[in-house]
């Protein structure tokens, strides 16, 4: 009699254990999957200059926004494993504003970033550092653009086409800017 007690204990706690657990997905710790999705990708001061980027770079060139620096500052390999993580770990959470692109083949030319209020704290200032040395390290150029309430896209194509050395071509898009 006791081992048919046991085995009903059994079934009710093996029972209770697959209800209980029906649905939920393992995700390898006890927070889950706490994310909910953002309203945008980028704020409105980055969508109305990406905007501008995007017609000053005009068809030779692709504007891709919120690019993370490790996908275009490789770790060189002939480091030791800890200081290669490292490396990767300094640059894994951090992003360019815009990257423009050649159109051909899609080499990175420049990289963009977008200086508004935020960048003011000492935080963001040693940030911005940070991704001006890395620039400098892999001999990328990169552009430096405040944020203002408009922008001209004659501007913003001479400034493009000045740091990432192509001739000016401003006079070939009258009527844009």
């Amino acid at each position: 009699m006791l081992w048919i007690l046991m085995v009903v204990v059994l079934a009710v706690v093996a029972l209770v254990a697959i209800v209980t657990g029906k649905g939920k997905v393992s995700s390898g710790s006890a927070v889950g999957f706490p994310y909910q999705r953002a309203k945008a990708l980028f704020s409105a001061a980055e969508r109305s200059f990406l905007g501008v980027l995007d017609q000053a770079a005009g068809a030779e060139y692709r504007v891709f926004g919120k690019v993370r620096v490790a996908d275009i500052a490789t770790v060189k390999p002939d480091l030791s494993v800890s200081a290669r993580q490292g490396a990767l770990n300094r640059v894994a959470s951090k992003h360019f504003d815009f990257v423009v692109c050649r159109a051909s083949d899609l080499s990175v030319l420049c990289a963009v970033e977008l200086n508004d209020r935020s960048h003011t704290s000492k935080s963001a200032q040693a940030r911005d550092v940070f991704v001006v040395n890395v620039c400098r390290a892999i001999n990328l150029p990169l552009l430096q653009v405040p944020a203002q309430r408009s922008y001209s896209v004659t501007d913003i194509r001479t400034q493009l086409h000045a740091v990432i050395g192509t001739p000016d071509v401003a006079e070939a898009h009258v009527g844009l800017g």
